[in-house]
């Protein structure tokens, strides 16, 4: 049996490869996401005071740190037994939906974007955000540089630091707005408004002008049957700072519907030996291996999960947006894994509306902003929705208010079955008769790039020895000894 190996997977944060395996035809037998890295932030975290865990934990992601420290600090508060004044909690949510347009942006232009714009059989070179700007132009290049560098100095300024920011902390943030600075954050959200509907004016002439590109995303090869979750308000609309967990089957009705810390009711963590990456599935289901349907346990958390399990967006440019979605693609649910990019585009506009919604409010420039913690710790969990899905944090202190036990199940670590899914598919679909080339590699790796995975925060099994492998070669370059552990 013939191994093809990606290694490693491009565009992407963290570090993983994809396995793929042929028969004696050439065809595609088996293939499997491995990711060989591990963080192990639990173990980290034992022994610290909880109330650094806002800190600590933006440190696992330099892509994602917002989303820890929202989570951590949200467990920080359930942890205290904190109700949280509103004006902390508007100030929270508002640097959140910042960092969406962002992260967003980003995946758009920079990691998944390259390959609609520039095509999926373009030279690996030229599939990257310079070739972006290249093909559409230094002003756009320069508007999508500008906006996430306008986000970050907001980030900075509410959060501390642009990258790894330390704001939140239990029971609020560490400080207020101004009036100056929430002038400042209001010019910035307009012009994030315009950048969201021009992002989806792009992709519907890049992507949705483009025949072929239309039939890629609608093609069998990229779709699965799988359970969804995402946070839903009161009113099932999508929410990324709070709400209720909600589940939806593959035929788009209610599976589940729970608070955070309920989530080990409906969620166990599957373990594999040949990833360092658990395998999350519903637990009333259990795991049924690497298979898609209604009586497997895997499920999704991306955009556009969050979108299949919502009744529809809380702002209304983005509601618009969503609804034009669904009546062009049939209706919900929606199965397709490269519709994932669209999804992700109406969540830009969403977090852009929110986000003037947030700093219009008068609450925002209270002074609020913080409670100081005064109960005796314990036990907490919060969940926030991170760009790339559902993420959970979990900790248990003694009364002293030092972490006992960790735990984190993140976005990435959520979507694991569906991803390995979404590769073998889309491995079998398209190499045929040993016939593998450069173009044809990177369409398994599009399967893979719509969740927008991020392995450094991901990584938590232990398998109880890490596994090693050395190579030692003489002087003509050959193999003197191969050892294994």
């Amino acid at each position: 049996m013939k191994t093809i190996t990606i290694d490693p997977i491009t565009r992407l944060e963290g570090h993983g490869k994809i396995s793929i395996f042929l028969d004696d035809a050439g065809n595609v037998a088996d293939a499997y996401v491995q990711i060989p890295e591990l963080r192990g932030f639990e173990k980290f975290c034992v022994g610290r005071p909880v109330e650094e865990m806002p800190r600590i934990t933006t440190r696992i992601c330099g892509v994602c740190p917002e989303a820890h420290m929202m989570a951590s600090a949200k467990t920080c508060d359930a942890v205290y037994h904190i109700d949280l004044p509103r004006t902390a909690r508007m100030l929270r949510e508002l640097l959140y939906v910042i960092f969406f347009v962002t992260d967003h942006a980003t995946h758009f232009y920079a990691l998944g974007g390259p390959d609609f714009v520039m095509g999926p059989d373009a030279p690996a070179a030229q599939r990257n955000i310079l070739g972006v700007i290249h093909k559409v132009g230094v002003e756009i290049g320069r508007k999508v540089i500008d906006m996430r560098g306008a986000c970050h100095e907001l980030i900075k300024m509410m959060g501390g630091k642009a990258v790894h920011p330390v704001g939140a902390l239990p029971g609020g943030m560490s400080k207020g707005m101004s009036a100056e600075e929430r002038d400042l954050v209001l010019k910035t959200g307009k012009e994030a408004v315009e950048f969201g509907k021009f992002s989806i004016g792009l992709f519907n002439q890049i992507v949705l002008g483009n025949k072929e590109y239309v039939d890629l995303i609608l093609s069998d090869s990229f779709t699965h049957h799988t359970y969804n979750m995402g946070l839903v308000d009161e009113k099932n609309r999508v929410n990324f700072y709070e709400g209720s967990v909600r589940v939806t089957g593959p035929d788009g009705r209610e599976h589940a519907k729970f608070k955070a810390a309920d989530y080990l009711e409906y969620i166990v963590e599957h373990v594999e030996p040949w990833s360092y990456l658990k395998f999350p599935v519903l637990r009333k289901i259990g795991w049924k291996g690497l298979v898609d349907g209604p009586e497997s346990g895997i499920y999704k958390a991306t955009p556009l999960s969050r979108l299949n399990v919502s009744e529809g967006m809380a702002t209304p440019l983005a509601n618009e947006e969503h609804d034009r979605m669904y009546k062009a693609l049939g209706g919900k649910p929606v199965h397709q894994t490269l519709a994932t990019h669209w999804a992700r585009l109406i969540e830009l506009l969403y977090a852009a509306e929110r986000w003037i919604e947030l700093v219009s409010d008068p609450e925002i420039t209270g002074p609020e902003y913080r409670v100081v913690p005064d109960k005796t710790p314990d036990e907490g969990v919060g969940v926030v929705e991170a760009p790339r899905g559902t993420l959970y944090h979990h900790y248990k202190t003694d009364k002293r208010g030092l972490v006992q036990e960790a735990n984190l199940i993140v976005g990435t670590t959520n979507n694991n079955g569906a991803i390995n899914l979404s590769v073998k598919k889309a491995a079998m679909n398209f190499i045929k008769g040993g016939v593998v080339n450069d173009g044809l590699l990177n369409i398994v790796e599009m399967a893979f790039r719509a969740y927008d995975p991020c392995f450094g925060c991901a990584t938590h099994a232990w398998p109880g020895q890490a596994p090693l492998h050395i190579k030692i070669y003489d002087h003509e370059g050959r193999i003197f000894r191969d050892l294994r552990r």
